[in-house]
């Protein structure tokens, strides 16, 4: 095991980090790019065909960062471990950090942690996601940019009986830099139903990773979620990626995007 106390040396890396040297004004993060559970944690007792549900990670969510990041020149930074070992998106404190039941999955291995289990799990697969994306945003201010910060995610057809129409979904609170372009350049390509704040709404205070790293710092930015059945093939990865490449190029061209400005 590592100094962690939890990750063996042929477990995955907590994170994984894309174009550290893209020339791009951007970094792309994906909080839930991977369904990969610590072989010390026995895969939390699930089967694999449960971690491999949207419960487990953002189900193509990771190839959708990969590609943009590629199109784009971007660099990114792609968490490592299922969110049911921890979610990079939430706070620590927050009962859904570590859960103990998941779209009505009891979590074996994660009923009764204690605090130092809760711990062992942030120092090894949280803070090193989130140091990595520190890292690459102090380096790109250290050279004079202020770059703009997108995180994919991606969310299932139905939840709870009811069908989600929305192909992708503009999640932002208060910095309209980046969503209200890019809502209406989605919009005007047709064929594409996008939500404002659907199916989530960032102005619900769950979210952390925005608003640990980019809001502080004054950085524009915007959580974009994609529906999975849209995007599960590599096929349907490409063209949302494509959708979203076509709609962000126009947007982060604009050199006024990149001013540090806070808004409340």
């Amino acid at each position: 095991m590592t100094e962690h106390g939890l990750l063996r040396p042929d477990d995955p890396a907590p994170f994984t980090g894309l174009n550290a040297d893209g020339r791009a004004e951007l970094l792309l993060i994906c909080d839930h790019a991977d369904q990969a559970v610590p072989a010390s944690l026995g895969r939390l007792g699930l089967d694999d065909a449960v971690l491999a549900r949207h419960i487990g990670w953002d189900i193509g969510a990771a190839s959708v960062t990969r590609l943009l990041a590629e199109r784009l020149g971007a660099p990114a930074v792609l968490s490592g471990y299922s969110r049911l070992v921890i979610d990079c998106n939430r706070a620590l404190d927050d009962p859904t950090s570590i859960p103990t039941i998941s779209d009505g999955h009891v979590v074996p291995g994660n009923q009764e942690l204690s605090a130092e289990d809760k711990r062992v799990r942030a120092d090894a697969c949280f803070w090193p996601y989130h140091r990595a994306i520190e890292a690459q945003l102090e380096r790109a201010l250290a050279l004079g940019t202020a770059p703009a910060v997108i995180s994919i995610h991606s969310f299932t057809p139905q939840m709870q009986g009811l069908d989600r129409p929305w192909h992708i979904g503009i999640l932002w609170e208060n910095d309209p830099r980046l969503p209200v372009p890019l809502m209406a350049a989605l919009s005007a390509q047709g064929g594409l139903v996008v939500g404002d704040n659907e199916p989530y709404s960032a102005r619900d205070p769950e979210g952390f990773t925005l608003r640990h790293h980019a809001i502080p710092r004054g950085l524009p930015h915007v959580l974009i979620e994609l529906r999975q059945d849209e995007i599960a093939t590599a096929a349907g990865a490409a063209r949302f990626a494509g959708h979203l490449e076509a709609a962000l190029a126009p947007i982060l061209a604009d050199p006024l995007l990149y001013r540090p400005a806070i808004y409340l």
